[in-house]
């Protein structure tokens, strides 16, 4: 799935009220926005469209720690819980008393930009191709009825002999003027899409090292994946 969130020196700040117009300042706004935050924690939105007119919506919150750990906490419509911790990638269904694990180097999560929330990489390094979206010309236009003062990016990912996401076609990147990042869409090819939408962004607080840690309760079963891929869903 996720390829959607920062370690490069900047040239460049946005101004409140003014939206950045070239790409590469866009893209040093939100990595500025995030660069220096230690914890993170924002409310979530995610819907995946399955292309044939199937999908599924759900909600919660994430947190974000450096280095490399997130914890997703799904709320609606079914709990369950996603977590980073560094080395290994957990999913956990509560209903389902399993636990699936996989590592973080198989897990295609790790792959999406969100990874640039926890420091583990930047933009030019997850795409080989960075430009701004002419809404109308997007394939989906009605995706984009966004704010009049946001930005949206386009990348197209690298790709690698061993990446798992080389189904990924492209990822829109939507920021506010101060770099915040509001949406996330993930396509694939056959129309299959992952949308991710954010908001109330709190900074640098203080969140325990063990909320990005899986203690299994007494009578779940571990089940060890060679991929994660898609788990977000």
């Amino acid at each position: 799935m996720l390829r959607l969130l920062l370690c490069i020196a900047l040239a460049f700040v946005p101004v409140p009220g003014s939206p950045a117009t070239d790409a590469a300042s866009i893209r040093r706004g939100i990595e500025a926005r995030y660069r220096g935050a230690r914890t993170l924690k924002a409310t979530f939105y995610e819907q995946f469209s399955s292309g044939n007119g199937g999908g599924v919506a759900e909600s919660g919150t994430v947190y974000f720690s450096k280095p490399g750990r997130m914890r997703w906490e799904y709320e609606s419509p079914e709990q369950k819980l996603f977590i980073v911790d560094g080395t290994n990638v957990w999913f956990y269904v509560p209903a389902d008393r399993t636990a699936s694990r996989a590592k973080i180097a198989d897990s295609s999560d790790w792959r999406t930009p969100l990874a640039l929330l926890t420091g583990k990489s930047d933009l030019l390094k997850l795409c080989r191709g960075i430009e701004i979206v002419d809404r109308a010309k997007d394939e989906k236009p009605e995706d984009w009825p966004a704010e009049a003062q946001n930005s949206v990016l386009r990348c197209v990912p690298r790709r690698g002999s061993s990446d798992v996401d080389q189904d990924i076609r492209e990822v829109l990147i939507e920021s506010d003027p101060e770099g915040r990042l509001t949406r996330l869409i993930i396509r694939q090819p056959g129309n299959i899409e992952t949308e991710f939408r954010f908001g109330n962004w709190e900074e640098n607080l203080p969140i325990s090292e063990t909320k990005f840690h899986f203690d299994p309760p007494p009578g779940v079963v571990i089940v060890d994946e060679s991929t994660l891929a898609g788990a977000m869903h």
